[in-house]
């Protein structure tokens, strides 16, 4: 069989697990999120933190209750890594030194799980199991609870409980509630399951300590194993990234065999695309969901397709003889697999790799890089994609009123000045951090010693870097020597303001949203679950992302790539 044929099949078959998955899943989770039932473990956790699961929370209380608990969780994880040495679990690993450990508490808190360090040389069990993997699930639930309460601003109002009068205008329901079903009912469930299938696969779980794993060239070398399973289910699950070995999805002991690869693959889309028909369910409109699930996949499946296009395409007489560019590619998976995957990868905010994206040729470089510029909202992230994909919707339906001279509306909802203000600062915030960063980085003189190579590719190692870290990807091009002071910093300064500030308006948005009351549709309403909008949404993506970050891709991959 030939390496394109095999990648086909290998995306055909990851297209139809993913229909078969979708609906179904999409409609629990809409059941978990409209749930007026506890059940007895989340009361426990509700008493624990002395919450309570019932109150309605107005967008400035939602907020409140999410930054807090991401700052508690900051810190944390900051001091479990500060005292590692001195901890049970710790394998012999120094406690981490300040600058790489409040990187990497930023890191795991906000689902970015940028590395500047070699996983299987500085992290012991307890760290993996009791901090980072714990972030892991957090840090998911944090995102699809923002995804919920904006998709609560376009559903129609719940029903009064009893002993209650009707919602007041604005609420977007309860962090807490979200945060623990999402993590109990959602993320659990399934990570246990994929876990299994993980361990049949051959991905490790225990928790050996280091040994000697044989005779190599130049003498003895030494490893240990972990509870890999629990946490590489959840890093892709989650859209987290991440790898308890530095060479990530593509260490065999993370990711064997070529059935694991695309199971990954599938674990890092399944909640994103579901979460469409999720939106559908809790709006009344299923139909809506499927618009917004066409556009996630005409970019994806449009990105993958230019992916391996580039990367199967025969560049001289080494490459026709490999069948393509091999170079950084696991011969178990080929370039077809490791194509999906980087697209998978850089489309969402996963950042796990099973290949070396610096060794890409310098085009398929670029389409990684534009895969996060577009806001890795296709599918994107767990709950970052569905409400990033949401505010295109709502700059395309205001582009789509201003062209034809009517007041815009999206789902019912009038769209106002104040809303576009919003969604405005949303899309400015992320380009404005990495623009800004690799403008300095490139400015100063000791930034630039880190990276590995001259010229273009050189500029785009510190491109990707921080387009990584502000769209809280997480994956590196490599080459660059990130583990400095000011890479530290100034990446966790990216993700912090990358993860947060996006959220701010986010919820902003949907608190002006839940407080307007629905207008029927008329003669001349825009029609949004057709394919017209679809198309109207994806030029809006291409077009903003285009217009943002052209330049920057002018100077360094495009450069690279026109050069080769």
């Amino acid at each position: 069989m030939s390496p394109v044929l095999a990648g086909v099949l290998q995306l055909l078959a990851l297209v139809a697990a993913l229909a078969l998955a979708h609906r179904p899943l999409g409609a629990y989770m809409a059941r978990v999120y409209t749930s007026t039932r506890h059940y007895a473990p989340e009361r426990w956790i509700y008493k624990a933190i002395g919450a309570d699961p019932d109150a309605r929370m107005r967008w400035p209380a939602y907020l409140r209750a999410l930054l807090a608990f991401s700052a508690v969780s900051v810190l944390f994880l900051y001091l479990l890594l500060r005292v590692q040495g001195s901890l049970p679990g710790s394998m012999g690993f120094a406690s981490i030194k300040p600058d790489q450990a409040f990187n990497t508490a930023v890191s795991f808190v906000t689902n970015t799980n940028w590395q500047s360090y070699a996983g299987e040389q500085a992290m012991g069990h307890l760290v993996q199991t009791g901090g980072l993997a714990v972030q892991n699930f957090l840090s998911a639930a944090v995102g699809m609870a923002v995804a919920v309460a904006l998709v609560r601003a376009f559903a129609p109002p719940p029903a009064p409980r009893a002993g209650e009068g009707p919602a007041r205008t604005g609420e977007l329901g309860n962090f807490w509630t979200d945060l623990v079903r999402g993590t109990v009912r959602v993320l659990l469930p399934i990570s246990v399951v994929g876990a299994v299938v993980l361990v049949a696969c051959g991905v490790v779980q225990n928790f050996a300590g280091i040994h000697e794993a044989g005779q190599f060239t130049g003498g003895t070398r030494q490893g240990h194993g972990g509870a890999v399973a629990s946490q590489e289910v959840i890093k892709q699950l989650g859209t987290n990234g991440g790898g308890y070995f530095n060479a990530n999805s593509a260490h065999p002991f993370e990711n064997p065999t070529p059935f694991s690869n695309l199971f990954e693959v599938f674990l890092i889309l399944l909640i994103p695309v579901s979460l469409t028909a999720t939106f559908g369910r809790m709006t009344g409109s299923v139909r809506q969901g499927y618009a917004i699930l066409a556009t996630a996949a005409t970019l994806w499946l449009g990105f993958t397709a230019l992916m391996m296009g580039t990367e199967f395409a025969h560049h001289g007489p080494a490459l026709q003889a490999a069948g393509g560019a091999m170079e950084g590619k696991e011969t178990r998976f080929g370039i077809g697999a490791s194509a999906i995957f980087s697209v998978a990868t850089t489309l969402t905010s996963t950042g796990s790799v099973n290949s070396f994206h610096s060794s890409y040729t310098g085009l398929g470089g670029g389409i990684q890089l534009l895969g996060m510029q577009l806001g890795e909202i296709a599918p994107g992230g767990v709950g970052s994609g569905l409400y990033g994909m949401l505010i295109m919707a709502v700059i395309a339906v205001f582009l789509a009123g201003l062209m034809v001279g009517r007041t815009p509306e999206y789902l019912g909802r009038k769209i106002g000045t104040r809303e576009i203000k919003y969604a405005a600062c949303y899309l400015l915030v992320t380009p404005a951090v990495v623009l800004g960063f690799t403008a300095l980085a490139m400015a100063l003189p000791t930034p630039v010693h880190s990276t590995g190579n001259p010229g273009a590719h050189g500029f785009s190692e510190v491109l990707y870097a921080y387009t990584s870290a502000g769209n809280n990807n997480g994956s590196a091009f490599a080459g660059l020597n990130a583990d400095t002071p000011w890479f530290n910093t100034t990446t966790a300064l990216a993700m912090l303001i990358g993860r947060f500030l996006p959220m701010v308006f986010v919820l902003a948005l949907a608190g002006s949203l839940a407080r307007r009351q629905p207008v029927p549709a008329t003669a001349g309403t825009l029609r949004t679950d057709k394919p017209l909008f679809t198309g109207l949404l994806v030029a809006t993506i291409l077009v903003v992302t285009g217009l943002t970050y052209f330049p920057a891709l002018a100077l360094g991959p495009l450069a690279e790539g026109l050069a080769s």
